[in-house]
């Protein structure tokens, strides 16, 4: 029957009946009404101030730093034999999420992307731990839908009415289809070449699109003059509003769900403006300060391109925050950020991990692209691949070992990327003679 439960609740439909039904009734152990968020305020990770929760809220009002969500993790009474029990979306872990009740979750069924074994590709770089959590699979075929449900669902209890953010694509592509869900306007401001696929969705879904002649740096500077103008606009912008990390650290939940509520030895992000990485990292933090995981951090690994590597360059120089990188340009366009607001953050969560961060070629990403797809039948899409060709590096230069656990994170679909795989087939005429190869000769990439 959980299976068969499981299977319905995916339906958006049934899942928001189960939110509104289920969980805003659960009772706790003594017979009380237990809340359905924990949230207790915000807090500036770079000077510590507090700020106030229930009211809409940008950055740091002192040092303009961004804000992460704090929870009275001493009021969280379920743990994970209560999780098991909820359906499997990112929802099941709704005490340590923003929202402060069923009635303002806004859903597209988000969550509980599978985390595939990969052993072929394991063998192949020398890890035959390898794992590949799969996030294409998402509502908009990304892990921004992540960011989106939250970010949009806790804009709508706030009060917000119209949103507006600069974005590489796949976060435009995510908000657009929310606030539409939501009932709210969205306006987005994208490189003009951001992948088509992209700009279409965000169309589809009512978003307001801007095409800008420029990196998505220059996009964040025009939707950044233009909100501040117009104070019934919201700007949603990376880590410009506090519960887009919400979402996306639940990827860090179901990782470590996936796996029997124990961590990997290492986790690889792509990483652009550090979002997935800080939230991953927050996640693993909340759940061991809860008990819920116990030992060490993962090792997470943030990995960029040569083309565009200001936090590995960060990293490597020992700085505590990133300078702008002059010239951004890699065909992984989702981590094509010259200057991240969250880089001090991700090198906290890199240095707490003992973590490291590393920079690989376009044509490399590209080629394991390919890889993983024959070997696996995955296809990434570019920023996914940039992990793969990330554990090949480190596992040569012995910073992985073959006994590790690796958790690659594939970010979103490749559908999204059609022309990072270029096809040339032979054309048959109907009365060609279909020639098959040889099975003897094949062999793996």
């Amino acid at each position: 029957m959980r299976g068969r439960t499981r299977t319905l609740a995916r339906h958006p439909l049934i899942m928001e009946i189960w939110l509104g039904r289920v969980a805003g009734s659960a009772l706790g152990e003594d017979g009380r009404m237990e809340p359905y968020s924990a949230l207790s305020h915000l807090e500036c990770p770079r000077c510590g101030r507090t700020h106030d929760a229930s009211v809409r809220q940008g950055r740091c009002r002192s040092c303009e730093a961004p804000l992460l969500a704090r929870y009275d993790l001493a009021g969280v009474t379920g743990g994970p034999d209560e999780i098991a029990t909820r359906p499997p979306h990112l929802w099941r872990y709704h005490e340590l999420l923003p929202v402060s009740a069923p009635k303002h979750v806004v859903t597209l069924g988000e969550g509980m992307t599978p985390l595939l074994p990969a052993p072929r590709l394991g063998e192949h770089l020398g890890l035959p731990g390898l794992m590949i959590k799969d996030e294409g699979l998402l509502p908009t075929g990304s892990f921004k839908a992540r960011g989106a449900a939250v970010g949009v669902s806790r804009a709508r209890e706030l009060g917000v009415t119209a949103m507006a953010m600069p974005t590489n694509g796949n976060a435009g592509a995510a908000w657009s289809a929310y606030a539409a869900r939501a009932g709210l306007r969205m306006l987005v401001a994208m490189p003009v070449d951001a992948p088509m696929i992209t700009r279409v969705e965000t169309v589809a879904t009512g978003g307001e699109l801007r095409l800008v002649d420029g990196l998505i740096s220059d996009a964040g500077r025009l939707v950044a003059d233009a909100v501040a103008d117009e104070p019934g606009w919201f700007d949603v912008s990376t880590l410009k509003e506090p519960y887009r990390i919400e979402g996306k650290k639940t990827m860090g939940f179901e990782i470590v769900e996936q796996l029997g509520w124990r961590m990997p030895a290492v986790i690889i992000y792509p990483t652009g403006g550090g979002v997935g990485l800080i939230g991953i990292h927050k996640a693993l933090t909340e759940a061991r300060d809860l008990g819920w995981v116990t030992g060490p951090l993962p090792r997470l690994v943030c990995v960029q391109s040569n083309g565009c590597a200001p936090i590995v360059r960060a990293f490597e120089s020992g700085a505590r925050e990133s300078e702008p990188w002059v010239g951004a340009r890699t065909i992984a366009f989702g981590i094509n950020v010259p200057k991240a607001l969250g880089d001090f953050l991700v090198l906290d969560a890199l240095a707490d991990t003992s973590g490291i961060a590393v920079a690989v070629d376009d044509a490399d990403l590209l080629a394991d692209l390919r890889l993983a797809g024959a070997l696996e039948g995955v296809f990434l899409c570019p920023e996914g691949a940039a992990t793969v060709t990330a554990a090949r590096v480190l596992r040569e230069q012995g910073w992985l070992h073959r006994d590790d656990e690796v958790v690659l994170l594939n970010t979103g679909s490749g559908l999204v990327y059609p022309d990072t795989v270029p096809v040339h087939a032979p054309v048959l005429s109907r009365s060609d003679r279909l020639a098959l190869p040889d099975v003897r000769d094949h062999s793996n990439p």
